[in-house]
């Protein structure tokens, strides 16, 4: 199958371009490279650099026929949403319109959004989820990727389009920047490995559902493998605080030097976890990383 990946040269995108490429795919990475990597593209796809909101894309798209096409290009910092909102809806609003018609116009059969269990749900009342939870977003960001899961439906209600959204947990791993958009993790291991402390907001016992990014990868294989519709979550089902993954960290890298604490993010969720069983019923899939292992891979990955 040919499959168009926009944000292909991310952290998650990258990942996902390897695992199709293994299961005999051809892939085409789209991707301004404002974030992701040109090194990061794995041998054997094939980069185009163009911006997902631009009518390029469906030039691209008219001549290269996909089959599918996994769109990961996105505006994910929260608080860059609640500073320009504006910009935040042009990428992840406008962008997903437009790689939605581009899919449509040139024929493609398969269409699947990386959309955000976290951002989505907003505030939770059950713990975990499931994907029948409120949607009460507390971001832009949030706001805009529900927007974009309602847009996915009008496709295949208005085109026939199949189309899934897969609402992500914490997505960690090797590859990711720990710099700007980055996750914990991600910051968490660019600060020790430079001797510096890495800082807990607040008292650190705000809780996320962790999930690899190679998990993630093979969920995104088997949506655009699949014809399930709808929405997915992505995730472990398993909460855990910063301050234990500011303790494994430490633990996978040998250091001692212990965390200091800040002041509380503002308006940060308090507690956010989803129950995959559905996408375990529908997909077959199930994260098969462990926390403590995927740690000390990240650790590796982060110190050669």
């Amino acid at each position: 199958m040919k499959i168009i990946i926009t944000g292909g040269a991310g952290f998650i995108g990258a990942h996902s371009g390897r695992l199709l490429l293994g299961r005999g795919h051809e892939v085409h990475a789209v991707d301004d490279l404002s974030h992701g990597k040109r090194e990061a593209v794995p041998q054997g796809a094939t980069l185009h650099v163009l911006d997902v909101r631009s009518p390029e894309l469906l030039k691209l798209t008219a001549e290269l026929r996909p089959e599918a096409v996994l769109h990961l290009a996105a505006q994910m910092d929260v608080r860059k949403s609640v500073a320009d909102p504006a910009e935040d809806a042009s990428i992840n609003v406008l962008g997903t319109i437009n790689a939605l018609e581009a899919a449509r116009r040139c024929g493609a059969k398969r269409f699947v959004f990386a959309s955000s269990g976290g951002a989505v749900y907003g505030e939770q009342e059950q713990f975990p989820c499931s994907e029948s939870h409120p949607r009460r977003p507390a971001s832009p960001y949030g706001t805009s990727k529900l927007c974009g899961e309602e847009y996915l439906l009008l496709w295949s209600r208005l085109h026939g389009l199949s189309t899934l959204a897969l609402r992500y947990a914490n997505v960690y791993g090797p590859g990711q920047d720990p710099l700007g958009e980055a996750g914990v993790v991600a910051i968490f291991c660019g600060k020790l490995l430079k001797g510096e402390t890495a800082t807990i907001n607040g008292d650190g016992l705000q809780t996320r559902d962790y999930v690899y990014v190679e998990d993630v990868a093979m969920a995104n294989v088997l949506g655009l493998e699949g014809q399930v519709s709808g929405a997915l979550n992505v995730g472990t089902g398993r909460e855990t605080n910063v301050v234990e993954i500011a303790r494994g960290l430490s633990q996978a890298l040998g250091l001692s030097q212990p965390p200091k604490h800040g002041p509380a993010a503002p308006g940060e969720q308090r507690r956010s976890v989803v129950d995959p069983s559905a996408i375990g019923k529908a997909l077959g899939w199930h994260p098969t990383v462990q926390l403590a292992d995927g740690l000390a891979r990240t650790a590796r990955w982060f110190a050669r």
